[in-house]
């Protein structure tokens, strides 16, 4: 069995108002997700995505429901291109689930990834204020789940409301931040300590305490962190080998455990972070464990 066209855009979006719902056999598709029902009973659909957005918190249920009906979700695989330098930017994207890297890439083909965006984020925000095609490209790294608001729905909201305003200023503020530090560090130093204030930055961001030290708590490989860094596979690869050797850190397969975050640190004289304890998943995380992709319901249903 297949979806009818109009339902899915040549991106792959579900085109319907996220609002609707309909059945198709054993599966309800609800909102813009697929969700099979449960011992016959029908799970609730009453989504959080968009209101789980801080951004969109304070506003009036009336108004979060017409923001559904003109929003449209996607599900990804892992390692699956969101949107190009070429494609014309048409909407904003919030990140409900997964992660997602922005990279530049130049006309020989590097790779430079500039940041990662995490589930409650927008990104490609640029699209609000300058229109035409995009900048960056963007890339699932995690399995995720994506949606597309257009930017007159965007902009509208942002002449209604200052805190919607004044909370993508301060989102495209805080990047640039973060962007103009790494590029300082890429100016005006060594491989090593743009290397190891990389792995400082990421482990604030990400860390988890653990006996061991603090796990990165994001699998990266050495050509990411090279492509981040300004640098190259090997370099990272001996660099973190030289990290290693001096009991500062351990290295696993895309995995880094920071066994000495304090004397780490002190190598490029910096404070070493405060890593926070990761928050609990919100109990509606459990939602997602029973969203399936819209060929999966199909190929279910074929076979019954």
């Amino acid at each position: 069995m297949s979806f009818p066209s109009e339902i899915l855009d040549r991106k792959g979006f579900a085109s319907f108002p996220l609002a609707c719902t309909f059945e198709v056999n054993c599966a309800t598709i609800s909102r813009g997700y697929v969700v099979v029902r449960q011992e016959g009973r029908r799970m609730s659909e009453k989504f959080w995505y968009l209101k789980n957005c801080d951004l969109f918190t304070r506003l009036a249920p009336d108004e979060l429901r017409q923001l559904e009906s003109r929003s449209r979700f996607r599900q990804l695989p892992r390692d699956t291109p969101i949107y190009l330098p070429v494609e014309e930017a048409t909407g904003v994207l919030l990140l409900v689930s997964g992660r997602v890297k922005i990279c530049h890439t130049t006309s020989e083909g590097k790779q430079s990834i500039l940041t990662f965006i995490e589930p409650g984020e927008l990104f490609g925000e640029l699209a609000i204020f300058q229109g035409g095609n995009r900048d960056e490209y963007a890339e699932s790294v995690a399995p995720s789940g994506l949606v597309l608001i257009p930017v007159k729905e965007i902009q509208r909201l942002m002449e209604q409301h200052s805190d919607i305003s004044l909370g993508i200023t301060r989102l495209i503020g805080l990047r640039r931040r973060r962007i103009e530090r790494r590029l300082k560090y890429l100016l005006f130093h060594s491989n090593r300590e743009r290397l190891v204030n990389l792995l400082l930055e990421l482990a604030e961001q990400y860390g988890k305490p653990t006996g061991d030290g603090v796990d990165l708590g994001i699998k990266l490989s050495h050509q990411d962190l090279a492509s981040i860094i300004g640098s190259t596979r090997e370099t990272v690869t001996m660099t973190l080998g030289e990290l290693q050797g001096q009991g500062l850190l351990r290295v696993g397969r895309r995995q880094i455990m920071l066994t000495d975050i304090r004397r780490l640190a002190e190598t490029i004289n910096v404070s070493a972070p405060v890593i926070a304890a990761r928050p609990v998943p919100p109990p509606h995380r459990e939602l997602f464990d029973n969203v399936v992709r819209f060929t999966d319901v199909s190929r279910q249903i074929d076979e019954t």
